[in-house]
Formats: C-alpha cells, sequence, structure tokens
C-alpha cells in the first residue's frame, strides 16, 4: 500500500532530512512552510525557541515507512519533544499512469486497482501543480462538479530526475490544492483536472486522493430530489 508521508520539523533541519530520504531513494518532495504553535510555556519547559517550520510531503509504501520511521528516530532525534514529529495517510487513488510513475519514482511497488478505504463518502484531493496555474486547477475541477479548494505554495525536489524519467519540464516551484470532494465525484473531478491541467500542459499537475472519514462545516452538494408528481384531477 501507498501512504503519504507528512514530516514537519525546524526549517534548519530540513537539509538533514533530504540527505536521510535520498539514502533511502526518495528523491521526491514537496516543501511547504509552516509555524509551530506551541505556548510559551511549552516553550520554556523543553528550552526551545519559536520558529518557522517545513511540512515535507513524501509518498513512501508501507515497508519503507517501516524503516524510515526507525531512521527518523534514529538519525533526526524525533523521539525527543519539540523536534519535530512524522505520521503517514494511506493514499486512495493516483490519477493516470504517468502521474503514478511521477509519485513513486525510486519505489518498487506495482500499480493495483485504486480502492476506496473504509468505504469513506468523502475523500481529500491534492493537486500539485506548477506555481500560478491553481485558477486552472480549480476550473477545472468545478467543471465536473467540486466545490471550493485551499492553496499552499511549495517548494519541490527532485524535479530533475522526473524531467529525465518523463521526458517532460517541471518547475521546482509548485501549488497544492486542497479539495475535499464526494467520493462519487473524485474520479470525474480527477479526470476533468488530468486532461485540463495535468502533465501534458504548462500546469503540469498531478492529483491523487486520501480517504477523509468525517468532516464538520462542510457543506456537500446533494442530488436534487425527485419532484412528486401532481395528483390526478378528479
Amino acid at each position: 500500500m501507498l501512504y503519504l508521508l507528512f514530516t514537519i520539523l525546524g526549517r534548519s533541519r530540513l537539509p538533514a532530512l533530504v540527505r536521510l530520504y535520498r539514502k533511502h531513494d526518495l528523491k521526491l518532495h514537496h516543501i511547504t512552510l509552516g509555524q509551530g504553535t506551541a505556548t510559551s510555556e511549552v516553550l520554556n519547559t523543553f528550552g526551545l525557541e519559536r520558529g518557522e517550520k517545513v511540512v515535507c510531503l513524501t509518498v513512501v509504501t508501507g515497508m519503507v515507512w517501516k524503516t524510515l520511521k526507525r531512521e527518523l528516530i534514529r538519525v533526526m532525534r524525533l523521539d525527543i519533544p519539540g523536534t519535530g514529529i512524522a505520521y503517514t495517510v494511506p493514499l486512495s487513488s493516483i490519477g493516470g499512469p504517468r502521474e503514478f510513475s511521477y509519485l513513486t519514482q525510486g519505489l518498487s511497488f506495482e500499480r493495483g486497482e485504486e480502492s476506496t478505504l473504509q468505504k469513506t463518502e468523502q475523500e481529500l484531493l491534492v493537486v500539485i501543480g506548477n506555481q500560478g496555474y491553481n485558477d486552472l486547477i480549480m476550473d477545472a475541477a468545478r467543471e465536473a462538479g467540486a466545490g471550493g479548494g485551499t492553496v499552499l505554495h511549495a517548494q519541490g525536489t527532485g524535479t530533475e530526475t522526473a524531467e529525465q524519467f518523463l521526458g517532460i519540464s517541471l518547475a521546482s516551484e509548485k501549488d497544492i490544492v486542497l479539495i475535499v470532494t464526494k467520493t462519487a465525484k473524485k474520479n470525474a473531478i480527477m479526470r476533468s483536472i488530468m486532461e485540463k491541467a495535468g502533465l501534458g500542459t504548462k500546469c503540469g499537475a498531478i492529483a491523487f486522493s486520501l480517504p477523509v472519514t468525517d468532516t464538520a462545516g462542510l457543506t456537500l452538494y446533494e442530488e436534487e430530489p425527485e419532484e412528486e408528481s401532481a395528483p390526478a384531477e378528479a
């Protein structure tokens, strides 16, 4: 099974993290900045400073994660409070064979049938495209029935390898668009994005989905109820 690995730690530790991942043949990462939210009392207790965090997104297999987990504790010392955190979320589908090859470069994994985990009613679509084309992504998504989305800016690494492998030009500056949608609409939205903003376009987008187990404050589009027929006149 494939997972999306989230690694969050201090910005100064990013070079060491990338070196560790490359050691395990993980060349493709998408990195965005974040801000820690620990209270001053917690920071003082552990002798930490408030600072910028990096969020690194990487696709891994279950076997790779088992090895990385040990290395993250041994090398990056994530077992020490305040140094960082890593966690995985299962992928339920990836849009298209080229997108699959792009995300899994360096991994020993064969693509199987797409599966919807835990029979979830909603899924989170993660769309990664060249920076400046998020409107194109959202227009394509809305044409297939998507609602709104959230855009994050990120830096991609490993694009040089991807260009050689896929034979296409990719920018390192990325937009990550997050869209929550009904599972029943997921495939149509992903197809629309791949057709109008995929790897063959200037946007160069790839898309995959993650299961959403529950939501709050999210209005999902429902099918319009059928109108009842008028009673026959006496």
